[in-house]
């Protein structure tokens, strides 16, 4: 029984690997937060024309019934279409960061209005108002998707 003439497979060709230990979360956690989808941005446009609102009115002032028709919009597809969100947005209101926007953005529009007029140079024509209703309605819809991805991080790093 030579042994000379056997050969040894090399210890390479078959890698051992050690297993691999499956992240620690309970299901109902990783369930809750896939289930919480984010509200998309298109819907974030219609609290920025409820911003815009006041200029709005002031640039003319039958743009009333454009912005109760689209407030009335608003309703309807919170609570239909997008009713399985509205868990997100009760989150997002009772986080700090979603009422700091909301009283910024307040501040904001008081604030300029305020300065403005106090400098000499209020407001009056309807350029001025459409002007400041396209800035405030943008500055409405960043802020909110902003704070709305603050709170699905934070939502997520908590593993809600």
């Amino acid at each position: 029984m030579g042994m000379d003439t056997m050969t040894l497979a090399p210890a390479a060709a078959t890698p051992v690997t050690a297993p691999v230990a499956a992240p620690v979360t309970a299901p109902a956690t990783a369930a809750a937060t896939a289930a919480i989808k984010p509200l998309p941005v298109w819907f974030f446009a219609f609290e920025g024309l409820m911003s815009a609102g006041y200029d709005l009115f002031q640039a003319d002032h039958r743009t009333l019934w454009a912005l109760g028709a689209l407030g009335i919009v608003n309703l309807v597809v919170s609570l239909t279409v997008l009713r399985s969100r509205l868990q997100l947005a009760k989150r997002m209101w009772r986080g700090k960061s979603t009422r700091k926007v909301a009283i910024g953005l307040l501040g904001l529009r008081l604030g300029a209005h305020l300065l403005l007029t106090l400098a000499g140079f209020a407001v009056i024509p309807a350029a001025g108002h459409l002007l400041f209703a396209v800035v405030m309605s943008a500055t409405t819809v960043s802020l909110l998707w902003y704070a709305q991805r603050v709170s699905l991080r934070a939502l997520a790093r908590e593993g809600l």
